[in-house]
C-alpha cells in the first residue's frame, strides 16, 4: 500500500505543475490579473481555436486526474490508520 501512497503523491505532483502551468496558458477573458499584465492587448490578437479547445481538453483531464488523486490519498490515509 505504501507503493501506492508514493505513486499517488508523484503524480499528484506532477499534475499541480502541469494544471499550474496549463492555467497560466490560457488566454484572458477579461477584468482580471491578466489584464494587468497586458493580457488584454494580445487576447484581441487573436488565437487558434483549436489549440484553445485542445488545452481546455487537457486542463480538463489533468484536473479530474488531479482530483482523483486527492480523493485517493485521502481515502488510504483514512483506512491506514484503522
Amino acid at each position: 500500500m505504501e507503493i501506492l501512497q508514493i505513486v499517488l503523491q508523484v503524480l499528484l505532483g506532477i499534475t499541480s505543475l502541469l494544471l499550474t502551468l496549463l492555467i497560466l496558458l490560457h488566454k484572458g477573458r477579461g477584468g482580471g490579473v491578466s489584464d494587468m499584465f497586458g493580457g488584454g492587448m494580445s487576447s484581441t490578437l487573436g488565437s487558434s481555436g483549436v489549440a484553445e479547445r485542445n488545452l481546455n481538453r487537457i486542463t480538463i483531464i489533468l484536473g479530474l486526474i488531479w482530483i482523483t488523486c486527492i480523493i485517493l490519498l485521502g481515502l488510504i490515509t483514512k483506512f491506514q490508520g484503522a
